[in-house]
């Protein structure tokens, strides 16, 4: 097991960065105000087509960029001409992002499923990903919904912690996938093979009984994705630290 960092736990963590007015999720000018806030940072990242770890969140580009096609249809160059919703700048590949932070703050780096159905055919964003953080000195940690991806991190940057994202595994959460692969991920699958330091669950679902198990075992507890004081309040009676958006935590 790679050892979470403290700094993964004495700050909360931004979701896709400090967002909010002309700062659209996941972009750069999000990226310098959770730095200059003092906050951790989590930012998702997709496969551009020529293969450019990308810090973007969703598979498709309409609901970010208004632009319609999958974000795998366009390379790094030409999604840098497209322009964020609510800001004035294209989508940031990972290694631009790394270039802003330098290490000024805790990145948790969330990999998108890249298989479709949470399976094993993945490995090109992985490979990107660990080309990208290769002689990066900051504190970055994995997780990915899909434990695959996450224990193809854990063999190509075997000193850099991960973790899995986990949830409740329902219908709502996973509509399109089969009652047993649901049933599957509900156990959260692969964490002792992959030497998992954490995972970063649901906070509606802290309760959970494989949250205890996890949490017994000596793993770390994040959670996501928290939006009020409030919120937050409850979920630090189980979690160590929370990802939050829309206020100041």
């Amino acid at each position: 097991m790679t050892p979470l960092p403290p700094v993964f736990l004495d700050r909360p963590i931004a979701h896709r960065a400090l967002h909010g007015a002309g700062r659209p999720e996941n972009s750069r000018a999000a990226i310098r105000a959770a730095v200059d806030a003092g906050y951790g940072i989590e930012i998702d990242v997709q496969r551009s087509k020529d293969n450019q770890a990308m810090v973007f969140h969703d598979y498709a580009l309409d609901r970010l960029t208004g632009v319609n096609g999958p974000i795998q249809q366009r390379t790094a160059a030409d999604l840098a001409q497209l322009t964020l919703i609510g800001g004035d700048e294209g989508v940031p590949t990972l290694a631009e992002v790394l270039e802003i932070i330098g290490g000024a703050a805790p990145l948790l780096i969330e990999l998108k499923d890249q298989d479709g159905r949470m399976g094993p055919n993945i490995g090109a964003l992985e490979q990107a990903v660990a080309g990208a953080v290769s002689g990066y000195d900051g504190p970055v940690a994995f997780m990915s919904f899909n434990p695959h991806s996450a224990a193809d991190m854990a063999r190509l940057c075997p000193d850099r912690p991960r973790g899995l994202t986990t949830c409740a595994a329902t219908a709502d959460d996973y509509p399109t996938l089969p009652a047993a692969t649901r049933d599957h991920l509900r156990t959260m699958p692969g964490l002792v093979e992959m030497g998992a330091s954490f995972i970063s669950h649901d906070h509606s679902d802290l309760d959970s009984p494989h949250v205890a198990i996890q949490k017994a075992r000596g793993l770390h507890v994040l959670c996501w994705t928290i939006r009020s004081p409030a919120e937050e309040a409850k979920a630090r009676r189980i979690a160590e630290n929370v990802t939050f958006e829309g206020y100041t935590a």
